[in-house]
């Protein structure tokens, strides 16, 4: 759990895994914890919506033998970190530096709001020379964006848990398309049934859909921010690569055909039969993740 007081920077060995642990301290104080294994030039990747530093494990192990992967835990979406009025994607961007000068890392990989976090520092931090980024959800416009965060805070307010989920990913168009065809009413009470038995199964402190609705709420407040900003990446300097799957909800690639008409320095790659959990490790909410084929573009694209 990230947490608000000041730490010294660590590296902890972790019993069992093929990795160390760490934390550094973000500009504000912030302990911003992070996974480490490999060994080769850093490479930090910044997980995206309902993921954790846990999500891509599978793709860093695959990169371990020719870099450093460094796994942080985002402020905004790790469990148990308080609501903070001041969150905005500068903190992330800081948080995100902190990291790359500790580390002497110079490339970065972001998925989904991950990747809008590190186009976005790709403008202001001259030490990011690469950024791979995968299907960033920038086509929101931002009063479409701001009235599902504002449906959102008001149904999770009331204690509707199941209903804010359902206004999140009918906003993102995730989950199954089957489920999507469904009324409103139906996937709200599958969505809640759903919840109790993760409930009931989960251990103590277990991550589950409930526990991971709450922060849903700063990823939309960093796609309405950072709405209707596509031509100021105009300015990256940095070597990008778009990456994005061929089964991912059709709003995302006219994002990455914008971004590649943008970007000075871009190259693009569409994996046939992945979604947009493509890089992240394969589980029950995650059918199309394939690590290997992303690290394979990935390993190109780093050296």
């Amino acid at each position: 759990m990230n947490t608000k007081n000041n730490v010294e920077d660590q590296s902890v060995e972790t019993t069992g895994e093929n990795y160390t642990t760490g934390a550094v301290n973000s500009k504000d104080g912030t302990a911003i914890s992070y996974r480490e294994l490999g060994h080769g030039p850093g490479v930090v990747m910044l997980h995206g919506t309902m993921e954790s530093s846990q999500s891509h494990m599978q793709l860093a192990k695959e990169l371990a033998d020719a870099f450093t992967i460094f796994l942080p835990d985002r402020r905004s979406l790790t469990l148990g970190f308080p609501f903070a009025k001041d969150y905005s994607v500068r903190k992330e961007i800081e948080d995100l530096e902190a990291l790359l000068t500790k580390t002497g890392s110079h490339n970065v990989f972001g998925v989904s709001s991950g990747g809008i976090i590190c186009l976005q520092a790709a403008l202001t931090l001259p030490v990011i020379r690469k950024a791979a980024i995968y299907e960033p959800p920038l086509s929101f416009t931002r009063s479409f964006a701001m009235a599902t965060l504002t449906r959102f805070d008001k149904e999770m307010a009331q204690g509707k848990v199941a209903a804010a989920f359902i206004t999140a990913m009918t906003a993102s168009q995730m989950g199954p398309p089957v489920f999507r065809m469904m009324p409103r009413w139906l996937q709200e009470w599958l969505t809640d049934r759903m919840m109790k038995q993760q409930e009931k199964k989960s251990a103590n402190g277990g991550i589950t859909m409930k526990t991971q609705a709450p922060p849903l709420h700063y990823d939309f407040q960093l796609v309405a921010e950072m709405s209707e900003r596509l031509d100021s990446f105009k300015e990256i300097t940095a070597e990008v690569l778009l990456l994005g799957g061929n089964k991912s909800p059709a709003y995302l690639k006219p994002v990455l055909d914008s971004l590649e008409k943008v970007l000075p320095h871009v190259k693009r790659v569409e994996f046939p039969g992945l979604d947009h959990g493509g890089s992240s490790d394969p589980g029950n909410f995650n059918k199309r993740g394939n690590p290997g084929m992303v690290a394979k573009e990935l390993r190109r694209f780093f050296v």
